[in-house]
């Protein structure tokens, strides 16, 4: 009965494994809306073995999953209200709708961003058909 196959888990499945989540870590889930992508989603509780946790988990975790668009408010202070939970060397990976999708936002916004919250961008990966997802971390001191 669990078997998926052809059902498109597969790519959403390497999207979090290329996102370096593993069982066992603690995923907040920031910015979920009706269009985030289900699939890509339960992946990700698939390779942590767990549910993600929301904004009121009032705990430490690994790393931070924020769904951002166009329109959202100030990626600044949405990222720095990301870092409120993240542990010490944790990462935020911040998805954004991809270029030509609704509310894309713009990655000069990023890059403009990050530094300005504490953060360094260090990659960026095509997580499903209209997400992108941008990996930020604290600089090392």
């Amino acid at each position: 009965m669990s078997s998926t196959v052809g059902g498109g888990a597969a790519p959403a499945a390497g999207a979090a494994a290329r996102l370096g989540f593993k069982p066992g870590m603690v995923i907040q889930e920031l910015g979920w809306e009706d269009d985030t992508d289900d699939e890509l989603r339960v992946a990700i509780e698939d390779a942590i073995d767990a549910d993600m946790v929301d904004g009121d988990y009032g705990n430490v975790v690994d790393a931070v999953v924020l769904w951002w668009r166009a329109g959202d408010g100030d990626l600044v202070d949405g990222l720095v209200d990301s870092l409120t939970d993240l542990v010490a060397g944790g990462s935020i990976w911040l998805f954004t709708p991809k270029v030509g999708r609704p509310n894309t936002v713009d990655p000069a916004d990023v890059a403009e961003a990050a530094p300005i919250a504490g953060l360094s961008t260090t990659t960026t990966i095509a997580v499903s058909a209209d997400w992108s997802a941008t990996k930020l971390v604290a600089p090392k001191h």
